[in-house]
């Protein structure tokens, strides 16, 4: 038997199915497959979720409440944590570093909204 009678079987066969039988049975096989890989996923993490929203790993245990650092831009108003995209895009000839939020504030830059835990 060749891949052309095979595939000639094959279509033969599934043109005597009803197309929203397929559909139905296309749409539980990808639910089902979706639901298993989001349980495999958070139990690689070793989480209850599968998906982490901050991998704890890349953000420095100090934050600014307590009096970690903080970056601002000399030609901007907002300041980040320097972990932050915002902070990544600053060049260095523009980076000024505060060792507090509250400095960092009374210099007039305000926090910005896109950083979490601002």
């Amino acid at each position: 038997m060749t891949i052309a009678d095979i595939r000639a079987a094959s279509k033969n066969l599934i043109s005597k199915v009803p197309k929203d039988i397929i559909l139905v049975a296309v749409l539980l096989f990808v639910s089902a497959a979706s639901f298993g890989f989001g349980i495999l996923v958070g139990q690689d993490t070793g989480s209850g979720t599968p998906f982490s929203v901050c991998d704890s790993t890349a953000v420095p245990e100090v934050h600014p409440e307590t009096g970690g650092e903080v970056v601002a831009s000399k030609t901007g108003s907002k300041y980040f944590l320097p972990w932050c995209a915002g902070a990544k895009n600053i060049s260095e000839a523009n980076l000024i570093t505060f060792s507090s939020a509250e400095e960092a504030q009374t210099k007039g830059y305000t926090p910005a909204a896109n950083c979490k835990g601002l």
